[in-house]
C-alpha cells in the first residue's frame, strides 16, 4: 500500500511537507520523497519501526536538520526562509533533557519561554506547572528530579512559549503509568484548545485510543496516511471463533464457501473476513453447521487492532521488495 497526499485546502493544513528527502553523510537516506499534510487541532500519530525516520523528519520539520530535498512550511511559513516565525508556532518535547540541570524548574521553563521573545507571564508558567503537577518542585533544581519529572519539565518547556503545534516524540518511553495518563489527558486538553499534536510512540494502543489520523513510515518512506477509523475499517480483519462441542478430523468441503480454519487439535474453527465485508455469512454459516450436525459450546468475536495493522503494514511492504 503506498500513501496518498490528501488534498487538505491551505487552511486546513498547519504542516505541509512536500517532496521532503534527506540523505546522510555516507549516503544513507533517512527520508525519500515524502509529501505530508498535518491538520489544524488534530492528533497526528507517526508510527514506524525503530530507525524508519520519524525522528529525522520531526528534527527536519522543527528546523534542526536540514532537508537534502524538499519543503516544509509551519503555520503558513517556510522553515528555511521563515525559521524564527515557523519556529515559534513549534513545540518540541525531546526524548531527553541533556541540559540545565543545576537551574529551577521555574527558571528553566521561563527561560524557555523568553527564547521565543515572548515577555514574561507568571500565570501561565503557573498553570503549565500546576497542570503537570511540577507546582511544587518549581523550586527544585533539575539534576535533583526522577526521570518522569525530568519528561514533565520537557513538557512544560514546549508549552511555555504557547505553541500551536507541539510535537511529542516518544513522550511515553520509560515513564510510569501516572505519568502515562496525566500526560495524555494534559494532550486532550490541549488538541481541545487547538493545539495541533504530532507524536511518535511505541505504543501503539496509545495512539489508536488518542489520535485522529495515522500515518506509518517505514525505511524513510510513508506507506499510509489515513484517518484511524478509515484505516481501521480499510485493514482491519474480523475473526469468528467456535468452540466445538466435539473435536473434528477437517473441515467438510462443503463449507469451503467460508475462509474457516480448524485448530490443531480440532476443537475451534476460526472464520476470518474483512472489517469492510458484510458479515450476514455468520448466519448462514452457524446455519449450514448444524446441518451438518457440528455443533459448538462456545462463541467469541474480535476485531484487529491498530497494532495488528501495523504489523501487517510492515510486513507487507517487506515482502514486496
Amino acid at each position: 500500500m503506498s500513501a496518498t497526499l490528501l488534498s487538505t485546502p491551505v487552511a486546513d493544513a498547519i504542516v505541509r511537507v512536500r517532496g521532503l528527502s534527506k540523505t546522510y553523510a555516507g549516503g544513507f537516506q533517512a527520508l525519500k520523497n515524502v509529501h505530508l499534510d498535518i491538520r489544524r487541532g488534530e492528533i497526528f500519530a507517526l508510527l514506524g519501526p525503530n530507525g524508519a525516520g520519524k525522528t529525522t523528519l520531526i528534527s527536519v520539520i522543527c528546523g534542526m536538520t536540514n532537508a537534502t530535498e524538499g519543503s516544509v512550511t509551519a503555520d503558513g511559513f517556510d522553515t528555511v526562509r521563515d525559521y524564527r516565525a515557523a519556529r515559534s508556532a513549534i513545540g518540541l518535547v525531546p526524548q531527553e533533557l541533556h541540559t540545565d540541570s543545576f537551574e529551577t524548574v521555574w527558571a528553566t521553563v521561563s527561560f524557555s519561554r523568553g527564547l521565543f521573545g515572548k515577555p514574561p507571564n507568571p500565570a501561565l508558567i503557573e498553570k503549565i506547572l500546576k497542570d503537570l503537577s511540577l507546582w511544587d518542585k518549581r523550586d527544585t533544581k533539575i539534576l535533583a528530579l526522577s526521570g518522569g519529572m525530568k519528561r514533565r519539565v520537557l513538557i512544560a518547556k514546549a508549552l511555555s512559549h504557547e505553541p500551536k503545534i507541539l510535537f511529542l516524540d516518544e513522550p511515553s518511553a520509560g515513564v510510569d503509568v501516572e505519568l502515562r495518563h496525566d500526560m495524555w489527558r494534559l494532550v486532550r486538553a490541549l488538541r481541545d484548545a487547538g493545539t495541533t499534536i504530532i507524536l511518535t510512540t511505541h505504543y501503539i494502543e496509545e495512539a489508536e485510543d488518542m489520535a485522529d489520523r495515522i500515518g506509518v513510515i517505514r525505511q524513510g518512506e510513508l506507506i499510509v496516511v489515513e484517518d484511524k477509523d478509515v484505516l481501521m475499517r480499510k485493514l482491519g480483519k474480523k475473526q469468528l471463533t467456535l468452540t466445538l462441542q466435539h473435536p473434528m478430523e477437517r473441515v467438510p468441503e462443503s463449507l469451503a464457501r467460508w475462509p474457516l480454519a480448524l485448530s490443531a487439535d480440532g476443537h475451534a474453527l476460526t472464520y476470518s473476513f474483512d472489517s469492510q465485508q458484510e458479515d450476514t455469512g455468520i448466519a448462514a454459516l452457524l446455519r449450514a453447521l448444524g446441518e451438518h450436525g457440528i455443533d459448538f459450546k462456545d462463541l467469541h468475536s474480535s476485531e484487529s487492532s491498530l497494532e495488528d495493522i501495523f504489523v501487517s503494514l510492515v510486513h507487507e511492504q517487506k515482502a514486496g521488495q
